[in-house]
């Protein structure tokens, strides 16, 4: 069992609730839920700590008596961390750190506390306490915001990784995914650093050259290509589609279907992003719609929406 810490501006509330209960395959609200479902802690951008729960108890003290089994490689160190779980009682910061130093004494090995071997997870879930190795999202994805090309109108990180998560959200090698508008390549970036397979396409030569540049510029291969998602061949597993729109105006309806129903000769699946809501072209382009969120940023709204 695994248990997964998470938190978002409330702007991003529904894009993290859709990619978190696609990932982890549960019903997601609160701030933590509980899966056994295996993820890094570094796949989403909004989970923040994940616990392996190997050991259980009804009690700390139950816990504690448990704690001499853990077993460390020679010469090891480690540390605990108490997190806080939604719904269970308050605990203050002093009581906290009172369990870690408990949960700690109680390993048979060398505590560190700025540079630990293995860290472990200590958390009261559902009226038990439960203890494991515990993996903290290191946010290197981060890094992928400074690019060396960029549009002003580009998906955020953020939300290029957490839309790539929604479109691709089982095993990372298992699936083919196609952005045939790739920009820039945000969102290529984001699949390409999960493991995840990923073409991109664009019409714009200075998009593509774009996306050349920044793919290079992180190391990642150059999937890339100039031309028309209308001529397209091959199948994708799912697509992940920016509809193209500049600050004063988005494509006009006819040309938003035209490629909406091409998407369908190469795709089974895809996520969809718009300014306006896209339920009504999706289905009149023969897509199932599975899902919507939306992303806000200020007054400013995208729409996310699932079709298969």
């Amino acid at each position: 069992m695994f248990i997964y810490t998470y938190a978002c501006h409330e702007d991003e509330t529904e894009l993290c609730e859709l990619e978190l209960s696609l990932l982890l395959r549960k019903p997601c609200t609160g701030g933590a839920i509980e899966s056994d479902v295996e993820i890094t802690a570094d796949r989403s951008p909004f989970i923040r700590r994940k616990i392996h729960a190997r050991l259980c108890a009804d009690s700390m003290e139950e816990l504690v008596a448990q704690l001499p089994g853990v077993e460390l490689e020679q010469g090891q160190t480690f540390k605990v961390l108490f997190t806080s779980a939604t719904g269970e009682p308050p605990i203050a910061f002093e009581e906290r750190r009172q369990h870690e130093r408990t949960a700690g004494a109680a390993i048979r090995g060398k505590a560190d506390m700025r540079k630990p071997d293995r860290l472990f997870g200590l958390i009261r879930w559902n009226g038990r306490w439960l203890f494991g190795p515990c993996e903290e999202n290191s946010a290197a994805w981060l890094e992928h915001q400074k690019k060396p090309q960029n549009y002003s109108t580009a998906l955020p990180v953020r939300a290029a990784r957490a839309i790539v998560n929604i479109a691709a959200p089982g095993r990372a090698g298992a699936v083919k995914l196609i952005d045939p508008c790739c920009g820039i390549g945000t969102v290529l970036i984001e699949a390409m650093s999960m493991g995840i397979d990923i073409e991109g396409v664009d019409l714009n030569p200075l998009a593509v050259r774009g996306a050349r540049l920044n793919l290079a510029h992180f190391g990642y291969a150059d999937k890339v290509k100039l031309g028309d998602m209308r001529e397209l061949t091959g199948h994708y597993d799912a697509a992940i589609i920016d509809m193209p729109y500049n600050l004063c105006s988005v494509l006009p309806e006819e040309e938003q279907l035209d490629m909406l129903r091409n998407l369908r000769r190469f795709a089974a699946r895809a996520v969809i992003v718009t300014t306006e809501p896209a339920e009504r072209q999706a289905e009149m382009a023969n897509w199932r719609v599975q899902a919507v969120a939306r992303l806000r940023k200020g007054s400013f709204t995208r729409y996310i929406t699932v079709v298969e």
